[in-house]
C-alpha cells in the first residue's frame, strides 16, 4: 500500500510539473492554440487527472507516462510542426459528429463552420468523416484555387504517416451520382460537367422558341432519372396532413400552355467582372437564359384540390411555398405568387410539346414565370405551406445581392432578401454585314452597305418591353431597334422581346451597344461598378459588342 501511495504521490508530483511546465509554455508560445489541444483526448492534456483516486490511477496512467516518454501521438503540434491525425479519428467526425472533418490530399480540415456556406447545401455531408478529393472529382466546379484557398482556412492537421499507402491517403470507391445524367447538345457552351452548367449557343439567342436540347443547363447537383410511373408529387398542408398525385393524376386536371423565359441570376456574370471586378461564381456570358412553351397545371388548382385555402383564416399566417426537388435542391416563392391568377405558376410536365428532358426537370417541374429561374425547381418531389421561406443553402445564402463594398465575409445574409422577380435584362446576339445590294436591305430603303444587329430584351414580372434603344457608336448617338412580334401565350408578358436594327455601315463606331426599357419604364444602367455585388447576381448594364470582334458572349 506504501508503495501504492509513492507512485499516486510521484504521478501527482509529476502532474504539478506538467501543468506548471505547460503553463510556462504558453506564456512562450502563444501560438499554441487551446483549441488544437482540446481536440486529444483527455489523458493526453490534462495529467493532473491521474491523481483523482488510488485505483483510478493504476488503472488509467500509462506506461510511457512513468518512463517519461511521450508518444508521437501525444506531442502539442506547433507552426513548425503540424498536429498529426489518424484515418480512424478523421472518420469519427462524420455527420453525426458536431465536428465535421475532411481529408485533402495529405491534410486535414474541420469544415463545420463552413458547411452553412458550402453554395451545394448539405451535400457536402457525403464527403465528412472521409476523403473529399474522390468527390471533387466527380464535381469538378470544386476544382479551382478560390475553393482551395477556402478550405485552407480550415486546415486543423496532416495524415498521420502510419495511415499512408506510398505517400498518399487511401481512397475508397464512391457511388457516383451522375452516372445517369443525359447526354446533352454538341453545342452547349459548357461551363462545368459535373455538375452541367452550359449556355445555349448564340445562334438560338435570337430564335423566339428555344429548342429543348439547346435551352441552357443550370444544375447545382445532378440531374435524377426518375420513373414516371412510380413518381408522386406530395403537397404538405399547414396542419401536416400531406396529400400524393401520381403524375397521370396531375394531368387530368386543365392543362395550360404558358410561354415563359427562364434566366439564371447570374447571366452575364462574365460582364460584371470584367466591367468592375471578379464576381464569385459561374463566368455566364449572355446564354444563360432560353425561352420556351411550357404545358402544366396551375399550382393554384392543386393546392385547392389538396385542402388549402389561402383565405382562410386559420391560414393567415402562412406567406410562403416551399418546393423541394429530388436531388435536394429546395427553393419558394411568396404565397400570393402562387395563388395569383395572373401569376401563371404551373406544374410542369410539358416543354415545347414534348415530355420534358432529363436536364429540364422530368417527369415535373415547377414554373414560375417572371422571377428567376432559381425559383422554378426542377424533379419536384415535395410542396409544402409554410410561415417562412425554404431554408435551403439556395434560398437563404446564395441568389441575394449585396452593395458593391460588400464581400461574403462582412454581409448579414438574412437581412438581404432573396431574388425573385427580375430587372430588365437586353444583349446583342449578332452584328451581321450587309453588303450593297443585299436583298434585306430593299426593305429598309438602304443602297449602301450596312449592319444588320439582332437581340433579345427582357423583363421580369410579367412587364413587357416597350422600347429597345441601340447605338452603334458605343452610346453617343442612339436609335430605335424593331420589336418583333410573336405568339406569346400566358396571362402576363412572361417571355423575352426579340428585336433587330439595321443601319449603314458608315455609322459604325467601335462598339455597338443596347439598353432595354419596360412598361413601368424601367432601364438598364450604363456601368457595372455601381451595381457590383460579389455574387454577381442580376449583371444588367448596357450590353457592348466591338464591331470587329463580334463574338457578343
Amino acid at each position: 500500500m506504501n508503495r501504492l501511495i509513492r507512485q499516486i504521490s510521484a504521478a501527482s508530483s509529476r502532474a504539478r510539473v506538467a501543468r506548471a511546465s505547460t503553463a510556462a509554455a504558453s506564456k512562450r508560445e502563444p501560438a499554441l492554440r487551446s483549441t488544437q489541444w482540446s481536440q486529444y483526448p483527455p489523458h493526453q492534456n490534462h495529467l493532473g487527472s491521474f491523481a483523482a483516486g488510488a485505483a483510478i490511477a493504476v488503472a488509467t496512467v500509462p506506461w510511457w507516462f512513468y518512463c517519461g516518454i511521450s508518444p508521437a501521438w501525444a506531442e502539442a503540434p506547433t507552426e513548425d510542426k503540424p498536429r498529426k491525425i489518424r484515418l480512424s479519428e478523421v472518420r469519427k467526425h462524420g455527420r453525426r459528429s458536431e465536428k465535421r472533418w475532411v481529408v485533402r490530399g495529405n491534410k486535414v480540415y474541420d469544415i463545420t463552420e463552413w458547411i452553412p456556406n458550402h453554395p451545394g447545401g448539405e451535400v457536402i455531408l457525403r464527403a465528412v468523416g472521409g476523403v473529399i478529393d474522390t468527390y471533387w472529382e466527380i464535381f469538378s466546379i470544386h476544382k479551382k484555387q478560390e475553393v482551395y484557398d477556402i478550405l485552407e482556412q480550415y486546415y486543423i492537421g496532416d495524415v498521420d504517416p502510419r495511415d499512408l499507402v506510398d505517400g498518399r491517403v487511401p481512397q475508397d470507391g464512391i457511388e457516383d451520382p451522375f452516372e445517369d445524367d443525359p447526354l446533352r447538345h454538341s453545342t452547349l457552351k459548357v461551363h462545368t460537367e459535373r455538375p452541367c452548367n452550359a449556355e445555349s449557343p448564340v445562334e438560338v439567342l435570337d430564335k423566339f422558341i428555344t429548342p429543348s436540347e439547346q435551352f441552357y443547363v443550370r444544375n447545382h447537383l445532378w440531374a435524377p432519372k426518375l420513373d414516371p410511373e412510380s413518381y408522386r408529387l406530395t403537397i404538405e398542408l399547414p396542419d401536416g396532413e400531406e396529400v400524393a398525385y401520381s403524375l397521370e393524376e396531375l394531368k387530368k386536371f386543365p392543362q395550360v400552355d404558358v410561354t415563359a423565359t427562364l434566366q439564371c441570376s447570374g447571366n452575364r456574370r462574365k460582364h460584371m467582372t470584367e466591367g468592375s471586378r471578379y464576381a464569385n461564381g459561374l463566368q455566364w456570358g449572355i446564354g444563360a437564359i432560353s425561352n420556351a412553351s411550357f404545358r402544366g397545371v396551375r399550382l393554384r388548382d392543386i393546392l385547392a384540390h389538396a385542402g388549402f385555402d389561402g383565405t382562410a383564416e386559420d391560414n393567415a399566417e402562412i406567406k410562403h411555398v416551399q418546393f423541394q426537388g429530388a436531388e435536394a435542391y429546395g427553393a419558394s416563392i411568396p404565397l400570393e405568387k402562387a395563388l395569383s391568377q395572373y401569376g401563371d405558376v404551373l406544374l410542369v410536365h410539358e416543354m415545347n410539346g414534348q415530355p420534358l428532358p432529363q436536364d429540364h426537370g422530368f417527369p415535373l417541374r415547377v414554373l414560375v414565370p417572371g422571377h428567376v429561374a432559381a425559383r422554378s425547381v426542377k424533379w419536384l418531389k415535395r410542396i409544402s405551406l409554410a410561415e417562412e421561406e425554404s431554408q435551403s443553402q439556395w434560398q437563404q445564402r446564395d441568389y441575394k445581392c449585396f452593395g458593391p463594398n460588400q464581400s461574403g465575409s462582412d454581409v448579414d445574409w438574412a437581412a438581404a432578401p432573396a431574388i425573385q422577380e427580375t430587372p430588365v435584362q437586353s444583349a446583342i446576339t449578332s452584328v451581321k454585314d450587309l453588303p450593297k445590294g443585299e436583298r434585306l436591305l430593299q426593305v429598309y430603303g438602304l443602297e449602301e452597305d450596312s449592319i444588320e444587329v439582332k437581340g433579345y430584351a427582357f423583363a421580369g414580372g410579367g412587364r413587357r418591353i416597350v422600347r429597345v434603344d441601340v447605338s452603334p457608336d458605343d452610346g453617343r448617338s442612339w436609335t430605335q431597334a424593331e420589336l418583333l412580334e410573336d405568339e406569346a401565350a400566358g396571362r402576363k408578358r412572361w417571355a423575352w422581346t426579340q428585336w433587330k436594327l439595321v443601319v449603314p455601315r458608315r455609322l459604325a463606331g467601335a462598339n455597338f451597344v443596347v439598353k432595354a426599357v419596360d412598361e413601368g419604364y424601367n432601364t438598364q444602367p450604363g456601368g457595372h461598378e455601381p451595381y457590383y455585388n460579389f455574387r454577381g447576381n442580376l449583371t444588367g448594364a448596357w450590353h457592348r459588342v466591338p464591331y470587329k470582334n463580334r463574338d457578343p458572349y
